[in-house]
């Protein structure tokens, strides 16, 4: 195998606390020669701050092995007006879009996370100018479309419910630009040089597809 991507909430973390053995297989695995790639939906830390929190689990890595969402979405969205609700410590990862409030090109719905911030970002006046851009003919991407995700209280309710309400109130269709899509895994192939035969991606259970039946990842 000559590559892993590895998600980091709930595979290295749950809530900030580190998933016991998570340092120690990941160490394996570099000493068995697999480049790895750390993959992750997280949009509420810029990923300076992310790698930190990594680090301090005791899992070696490199800036440059770190994959997110909000830096992706920079170069999908670079030089547009973009209306973006998201947590503001990833607003410095957006490099080369233009945050605006009103006459926008773009809407971007990040991720909520467990402070009250999300009650800020959500709140019914944000999601009603979102409502307002889009129908003005804005196209609308959202960072994940996770409708909920792990937290040490158990599962919370992600922004995915606010991405699929600002469909079906303005019958856009959201471009998601995290995992699982395939455009966020082209782009993470094409920085290693990798095909799929030889890329592996192990994961906890998050994805709604899992509770419906419609999806069976092999977990590790």
């Amino acid at each position: 195998m000559s590559a892993v991507l590895l998600d980091v909430d709930g595979v290295l973390h749950i809530s900030g606390r580190p998933i016991s053995g998570a340092a120690q297989a990941v160490e394996r695995l570099r000493e068995a020669g697999h480049r790895i790639r750390f993959l992750t939906n997280n949009t509420t830390q810029s990923r300076v701050d992310l790698a930190t929190v990594i680090r301090g689990f005791g899992i070696e890595l490199e800036d440059g092995e770190l994959q997110t969402t909000p830096v992706a979405a920079a170069r999908v969205l670079k030089g547009r007006r973009v209306l973006a609700l998201t947590m503001p410590a990833i607003r410095d990862d957006l490099e080369g879009v233009e945050l605006v409030g009103e006459s926008a090109d773009a809407v971007l719905l990040g991720g909520a996370d467990e402070t009250a911030e999300t009650n800020r970002v959500f709140s019914y006046m944000n999601l009603g100018r979102a409502f307002a851009e889009l129908e003005a003919g804005a196209e609308l991407y959202c960072l994940h479309k996770n409708p909920w995700w792990q937290t040490s209280r158990g599962p919370l309710l992600d922004a995915g419910a606010f991405v699929v309400g600002l469909e079906y109130a303005t019958g856009a269709q959201a471009t998601v630009l995290g995992k699982p899509s395939a455009s966020r895994i082209r782009l993470v192939t094409v920085g290693i040089d990798l095909t799929k035969a030889s890329l592996a991606m192990p994961f906890w259970r998050p994805w709604w597809l899992c509770r419906r039946g419609r999806f069976n990842p092999v977990e590790s």
